[in-house]
């Protein structure tokens, strides 16, 4: 499958990519569009295989029917934008000059970051961060006003994971490359690490009626857990405005405090939608109406 995988990339970069560049005059690009053709390849899989699997299943076991899918179809957009690296390119080339600035830094200070060598400890750690990061967004107004596009999806499905404002895309992935930088994480254990999140984040925002049971609700992030998060009165509401933050381990909620372990599939939603307030149909009024409110 490897070897299968690297002779599509060389296939696609050389016929397609490198050729176009060099049409184009952009071939000091090269280096960089040998790595975005290498991401674009891993996400077209794995969307692929995320529909292949968690469509039917969604189609077997809904928590909802709707007769028409059309509030849907905006995510799908945010998807292939996030997993097909247009997104995590354009965030790459703006963040490395500095992140390379910050580790040269570091390491003339004396500073070597650590190194576990381990995935499931990168994961672990990737995952506590993103815990708190995704807190915060709760927590403060202006990052909420970001965050609520995600939030306002009322026919969420397994595509709703990547529907982030595109600010607060970049803000988390300033967040998750910084705390990648600091634990020493090497580039191919991060990409791996991300794509096992995505995957799972994926699964978890499906529309499945399907929870792991006491025990493994407790040990993963299932779609009942996650979609309590997203109900309507729930899901922005409390001490701790929201609950089940988690993206992958739900020990984070346990530990401090956010778990809820409802067993009810309740609405999606943001509580003022009931009351009338546009969040946006398409994308660009998503982006502006977030921006406005921020």
């Amino acid at each position: 499958m490897v070897e299968w995988f690297n002779g599509c990339h060389q296939w696609l970069f050389e016929r397609i990519v490198q050729p176009l560049l060099f049409r184009m005059e952009w071939m000091s690009y090269d280096e960089l569009a040998y790595e975005w053709t290498h991401l674009f390849l891993l996400g077209a899989v794995q969307v692929a295989l995320l529909w292949a699997v968690i469509r039917p299943m969604e189609m077997w076991l809904p928590v909802e029917r709707w007769p028409d899918r059309k509030a849907t179809r905006v995510d799908v957009l945010y998807t292939l934008l996030a997993r097909l690296g247009i997104l995590p390119i354009s965030f790459f080339i703006v963040l490395t000059p500095a992140f390379d600035w910050l580790n040269s830094q570091i390491r003339l200070a004396g500073i070597i970051p650590p190194s576990f060598d381990n995935l499931l400890v990168y994961l672990i750690i990737l995952d506590f961060a993103d815990y708190w990061r995704h807190r915060f967004e709760h927590r403060f107004k202006i990052w909420w006003a970001l965050h609520s596009v995600h939030h306002s999806q009322r026919q969420m499905t397994f595509w709703t994971d990547e529907r982030e404002h595109l600010i607060g895309q970049f803000i988390a992935a300033i967040w998750r490359a910084a705390v990648g930088l600091a634990i020493g994480v090497p580039p191919a254990a991060f990409l791996t690490v991300t794509l096992l999140t995505a995957a799972i984040e994926s699964f978890s925002h499906a529309n499945v009626k399907l929870s792991f049971g006491r025990l493994g609700d407790r040990l993963i992030v299932s779609p009942l857990f996650h979609r309590v998060h997203h109900a309507i009165g729930i899901g922005h509401t409390g001490r701790a405005m929201g609950c089940n933050f988690a993206s992958v381990l739900p020990i984070w909620d346990i530990l401090f405090g956010t778990a809820n372990f409802s067993h009810e599939f309740l609405p999606t939603g943001i509580d003022d939608q009931l009351n009338g307030r546009d969040y946006g149909d398409g994308f660009w009024r998503q982006q502006w109406l977030s921006f406005r409110r921020m």
